[in-house]
């Protein structure tokens, strides 16, 4: 199909090269050299918004956006400071709190160690004595303290010798064992170690730990319990002793003599004069147990006892030259001032006793060693109850303890209270010594040692 030329040219549109006025103006495009690059858009003077910054700010026209609080902005200013060098905590670019910084714990330390410093300073003897307490301070040139005792295991067999000799120091309330050999010696009734029991006799080794165990519990009775130390009635070791036995005891506590004395079988001292400053007792021997050829069963004990006590509020009355004596006579009657008849063993309630006493007040010791046979008969032969214990020797001999008193108590001598005694005109006795038997014909003397 022919086309139909236009009869006139077309105007230029500018597309040639030199760029033609499309306007007929005869001048030149504008944006003929316009470069769309990197260099052009940094340098434009306007900025189109965001299409979510243009929603937000139609929005907020109506309804003004609220501060939620707890965030910060660049336009709110510094924070106020924290104590001990925390200083406020510089916003990122966006207005978020920076990371907290590490808290600083040296500035209160070097309070509380100044503080300490001072009152140390204040009481420099106290310090002292505190650390003496809790350190000990045998370096220091001039001091009593040594170091503590070493640890003694409990006996396996019967020593061949006395136990050296300990630093002589004057025990307090507060160190009442200082200067004893007996310092590092098992305390209480885990010293009573008791032997492998095994079948003796008509008895099976069942039956033997049963045995051992009664005569366990009769020593720790009669030996440890602070009550009965204190003066108080032995009910617990009455209770395991068989009938012959308790009433003998009975007797000895109700009306005590030379032939019959309650410190044969337990340990007591009267509280009016002599109080036991802790419950502690230290304790050092052995058990054994053999056949008492009898097809019954004979168990040996050898133990000695260290007591630690303290001055009873009329201990320096009965030390006093002169003044009446308070004690009973050899013939078992009762002397004024202690109780009389069955209620001889509950002096406790009896008597006003010092509860507070200074720590440094001069405190003694009253050691006993008690040797003692039990045996348990073959019930086939003997009528006699096998849950209860049988005495057949019970020798002791005590240090520290005044002569020729029967009255059921131990009387033991302080320091601070000390007199002549014209009667102790034998030998001197080394309590400690376990390496020889008891001599019950020994004359009343002094001890080397306490």
């Amino acid at each position: 199909m022919p086309i139909a030329e236009d009869p006139e040219p077309r105007p230029s549109e500018g597309r040639e090269p030199g760029g033609s006025d499309p306007s007929e103006a005869g001048g030149k495009d504008p944006f003929a050299d316009l470069v769309l690059d990197e260099e052009f858009v940094k340098g434009a003077t306007v900025k189109e918004q965001s299409g979510r910054t243009r929603m937000l700010a139609a929005r907020w026209r109506h309804t003004p956006p609220v501060d939620p609080g707890g965030r910060r902005s660049v336009n709110d200013g510094p924070s106020k400071g924290k104590r001990f060098g925390r200083g406020p905590r510089r916003p990122d670019a966006f207005g978020n709190p920076g990371p907290r910084r590490r808290l600083e714990w040296r500035a209160p330390l070097y309070v509380v160690l100044t503080i300490a410093v001072l009152l140390a300073a204040l009481n420099i003897d106290g310090l002292r004595s505190w650390y003496s307490e809790h350190y000990g301070d045998a370096g220091t040139p001039g001091s009593s303290a040594v170091a503590p005792a070493p640890t003694v295991a409990p006996e396996t067999a019967r020593p061949t010798a006395a136990p050296p000799s300990a630093a002589e120091q004057q025990p307090t309330v507060d160190h009442p064992w200082a200067g004893s050999p007996a310092e590092g010696w098992p305390s209480g009734a885990e010293a009573f170690v008791l032997p492998a029991a095994q079948a003796t006799g008509v008895f099976g080794a069942e039956e033997v730990a049963g045995q051992l165990q009664l005569v366990k519990d009769y020593l720790t009775a009669a030996n440890l319990d602070p009550k009965v130390t204190a003066g108080g009635r032995p009910e617990a070791a009455l209770a395991l002793l068989d009938r012959g036995d308790r009433d003998s005891a009975e007797a000895a506590l109700a009306k005590p003599s030379e032939e019959r004395n309650a410190i044969s079988y337990f340990s007591r001292f009267n509280p009016a004069e002599a109080i036991p400053v802790t419950d502690v007792v230290k304790v050092q021997g052995r058990t054994t147990f053999e056949s008492d050829g009898e097809k019954g069963v004979l168990v040996h004990t050898d133990y000695t006892f260290v007591y630690a006590i303290r001055p009873g509020p009329e201990a320096a009355k009965q030390a006093l030259p002169g003044k009446p004596s308070t004690r009973p006579s050899t013939t078992g009657e009762p002397a004024p001032g202690l109780p009389s008849g069955p209620g001889v063993a509950k002096p406790v309630a009896l008597t006003s006793v010092n509860g507070d006493v200074p720590g440094d007040t001069w405190t003694a010791r009253t050691i006993v060693r008690r040797i003692t046979d039990f045996r348990f008969y073959d019930p086939a032969r003997y009528q006699s109850n096998p849950k209860k214990i049988n005495l057949r020797r019970y020798d002791s001999e005590s240090g520290n303890s005044a002569c020729n008193v029967h009255d059921g108590y131990y009387h033991p001598q302080f320091d601070q209270f000390a007199q002549p005694d014209p009667e102790r005109t034998g030998p001197s006795l080394d309590p400690y010594d376990r390496s020889k038997d008891i001599d019950g014909e020994r004359e009343c003397g002094s001890v080397s040692r306490s």
